[in-house]
């Protein structure tokens, strides 16, 4: 038999700093990191060790001795449970200060880059109904807390719709008030809980794979048009249209409102065909005149406001003239292309998702810009010699790549073109760190700034310029 682990208990452990992913860190007696999930920078603690490494510790804060003057009072009801705004209970200023302090840190230990006096993060004015889009699951079992389970009550109904409980892809957190998208998001959600329940339309079970009704999106524009898609497994017409014909009556705002039926094993929609129940398949946001065209497969900022800001800075930082050719890398639909293509000679956009580029495309016939095209095909293969010699030798590339960074492949391509600027937003400062790294022999980088799209929770943007040395 496998012995069990014991698990350790230390006492009195001053919480220091914050780490990757939202974590906490305090110190073993022994010197080792304890990595803590409910604790913030200058809370003394008991600490009960969940698991041990080699070189560190990950645990839970099991008694509190003082409490930092970081501190505030979490503004939802659902703090603890849900993992959306891990940071709720530290004071925006600090959480701003922690941000930065990992941006810095990612580009010194991991790039071991030389940098300029950072500046300092931009915050987002709205701290909190930020989000232009949120995506809830349906389940049938809902996650109960400690009290209900503890308690003698038998629960029949466990419909829920909501967030996934952190670390359990079947277990579903019932949201009653989210704070993270404006209304009429929570109303517009609760309702559909409320006329589901009311009658008898079945929520899914992800480990038996039944039920009707298994994800909602709502996405929503500064321009007030919102969408709503639901997302059905079972192919019930009747009681697919009850509901449909019920939220389109109830909420006259919604402009666009579609399903999906979807009986694979997972949830994605990007593989099937979306039905436009009622309005159109799309909403519009703008943003400084520019019309941008969405529709459910669409990616967008999820921050339409501090998107704003992020893509002015990367237009300043460009500083581009009208002799100028662009390469803008994994370009989505095409919005800091489109944002940046009037102040350039022409820009060339390259993105992996055909439905991007469409819509890239789409848009740019719609604000009359006629000095940008745009190409898809996965970076790596398509961004080569021969594009290059037949679209030209930008003079600037801005690169927006995913979470996982850029390919080796095209970081040397982007060595080999050796344009005079490059200007490299990210939203993971350790994979950009990795890049830099390798172009750091022959670029000095001259500016960076973070920008905080996402208040309440450890993720931020950075933007970062570089120049040929």
């Amino acid at each position: 038999m496998r012995k069990k682990k014991r698990r350790q208990v230390f006492e009195n452990v001053e919480v220091v700093d914050a780490g990757a992913k939202g974590k906490t860190i305090g110190k073993a007696p022994d010197g080792r990191v304890i990595f803590l999930t409910n604790t913030v920078p200058g809370d003394i603690v008991d600490v009960q060790t969940t698991k041990k490494r080699k070189s560190y510790f990950e645990g839970i804060a099991t008694n509190f001795h003082a409490l930092s003057d970081k501190r505030v009072e979490p503004v939802c009801q659902h703090f603890g449970v849900c993992g959306g705004c891990k940071w709720q209970d530290m004071g925006y200023e600090h959480q701003l200060f922690y941000k930065q302090k990992e941006v810095e840190n990612n580009l010194k230990r991991i790039g071991h880059l030389q940098l300029p006096e950072v500046t300092p993060i931009l915050g987002s004015k709205e701290q909190y109904f930020y989000r232009n889009k949120m995506e809830f699951s349906f389940s049938d079992s809902r996650w109960l807390t400690l009290e209900e389970l503890q308690s003698d009550t038998i629960f029949e109904n466990k419909n829920a719709l909501g967030f996934h409980i952190p670390g359990m892809w079947d277990k579903i957190l019932n949201i009653k008030k989210c704070h993270l998208q404006a209304d009429p998001s929570n109303a517009i959600r609760n309702e559909i809980r409320d006329f589901s329940e009311k009658n008898e339309l079945t929520f899914f079970n992800p480990r038996n794979q039944h039920g009707l009704l298994r994800t909602l999106m709502i996405r929503t524009t500064s321009t007030g048009e919102i969408m709503v898609l639901i997302q059905f497994y079972e192919d019930d017409k009747e009681k697919r249209e009850l509901l449909l014909n019920h939220v389109s009556k109830t909420f006259n705002t919604i402009t666009s409102l579609q399903y999906v039926i979807n009986k694979k094993q997972n949830d994605t929609i990007y593989d099937q065909e979306i039905v436009c129940f009622a309005g159109n398949d799309h909403i519009f946001e703008e943003m400084e005149g520019l019309k941008f065209k969405i529709n459910a497969k669409s990616f967008y900022q999820t921050n339409s406001n501090q998107a704003y800001e992020l893509y002015k800075i990367t237009r300043n930082f460009a500083d581009l003239t009208k002799e100028d050719l662009v390469y803008d890398l994994y370009t989505g639909t095409g919005t800091i292309a489109q944002f940046v293509a009037k102040k350039a000679k022409k820009v060339i956009g390259i993105e992996a998702i055909p439905e991007a580029i469409h819509d890239a495309k789409e848009n740019a016939t719609r604000n009359e810009i006629y000095n940008a095209e745009f190409f898809v095909g996965d970076m790596k293969n398509v961004f080569n010699q021969e594009f290059i010699a037949t679209h030209g030798r930008p003079d600037v590339i801005i690169t927006d790549p995913p979470r996982d960074g850029m390919h080796k492949d095209v970081v040397q391509q982007i060595l080999n073109i050796s344009p005079k600027k490059i200007v490299y937003v990210s939203c993971n400062s350790a994979t950009q760190a990795r890049d830099l790294q390798l172009m750091d022999a022959n670029y000095i980088i001259k500016k960076v700034q973070p920008v905080d799209m996402f208040p309440q929770t450890h993720h931020v943007e950075n933007v970062v310029l570089l120049e040929k040395r």
